[in-house]
């Protein structure tokens, strides 16, 4: 199957998001040794906790990377509408790695809590204010692209960052208080890993929710319908847009549309109409893929 232009337009967006990513995986391996090499040698469990999620990170990233490689690829005889798919597929399994992560790090940081231990060491504060800067920028700029291609898989890994971001915050706040504290605050840094937690799970939850919409084919943003809507409308000869669904697959969307026009229309003018509707509905710049059109005649 000969690829359209608006599925070639697709898969640039999507191998332009798998570099997003990549980029990502790298950041987030070095972080994770960092902050574990920061976490055994400044006696910080809460940073220990982070490490382990920078390095699970990489997996989750990795697995929306591979989403975002298969939807690039162009329709063919089994998947006649591509493989956006795959990039919500991506955000589910990140969840499910994410709610991995949150119980253990809330197990071990109970078990820490019950047991005495050492104040962490007050060198780890500087390497947690870069930790955060570092995933703050990342966030923002997947944000910036996910602006313009809305792909679940994008936004999920910004997300990601973002959350990655706030439980380094999280830690930087429980350490500091067990290092001006002193004895008696040492659990502190314990404390801010279960908060962490928190975070973290409010994240996944996020993601799952955008994931599932995606997966089960939930309406697009009224304003996105209300734009196709407009596009078909300027069309010569369509008389009303009867009805319009709207539905998103990864880095494309697909539209069922019913429009009406002249009734004492020549058959051949009725498909020319659908077909001029179709080829204005692809050419925005909506990254339609498919378009289905239905002609019905005008006050009927």
């Amino acid at each position: 199957m000969e690829p359209s232009p608006a599925h070639l337009t697709v898969r640039l967006r999507a191998l332009h998001s798998a570099r997003f990513v990549a980029g990502g995986i790298v950041l987030n391996l070095v972080l994770g040794v960092v902050k574990l090499a920061g976490g055994v040698l400044g006696n910080s469990y809460a940073l220990i906790a982070d490490a382990a999620e920078s390095l699970l990170d990489v997996l989750s990233s990795t697995l929306v990377w591979g989403g975002f490689r298969i939807a690039a690829r162009p329709p063919d005889a089994d998947h006649p509408y591509g493989h956006g798919k795959a990039s919500a597929l991506a955000g589910l399994l990140i969840a499910a790695v994410i709610f991995s992560a949150v119980a253990g790090i809330a197990w071990q940081s109970i078990q820490e809590i019950l047991q005495p231990h050492h104040a962490p060491h007050w060198l780890t504060l500087p390497l947690l204010a870069l930790v955060v800067a570092a995933k703050e920028i990342m966030s923002r700029r997947m944000l910036r692209v996910n602006e313009r291609y809305r792909a679940t898989g994008l936004q999920a890994e910004a997300w990601h960052h973002r959350s990655d971001a706030l439980t380094s915050a999280a830690a930087f706040i429980g350490i500091a208080i067990a290092v001006l504290g002193g004895p008696g605050y040492e659990e502190a840094d314990d404390w801010a890993a279960l908060a962490a937690c928190v975070i973290i799970s409010a994240n996944g939850v996020n993601i799952l929710r955008a994931a599932l919409r995606e997966i089960m084919d939930t309406a697009v943003a009224p304003e996105v319908e209300a734009e196709v809507r407009r596009v078909a409308g300027t069309v010569r000869g369509v008389h009303y847009i009867e009805k319009c669904r709207v539905l998103k697959s990864g880095l494309s969307l697909l539209v069922d549309i019913h429009v009406q026009v002249d009734g004492a229309l020549t058959v051949r003018d009725g498909h020319e109409i659908a077909h001029a509707v179709k080829d204005a509905l692809v050419q925005a710049s909506l990254a339609v893929t498919d378009v289905a059109v239905h002609i019905e005649p005008a006050g009927e």
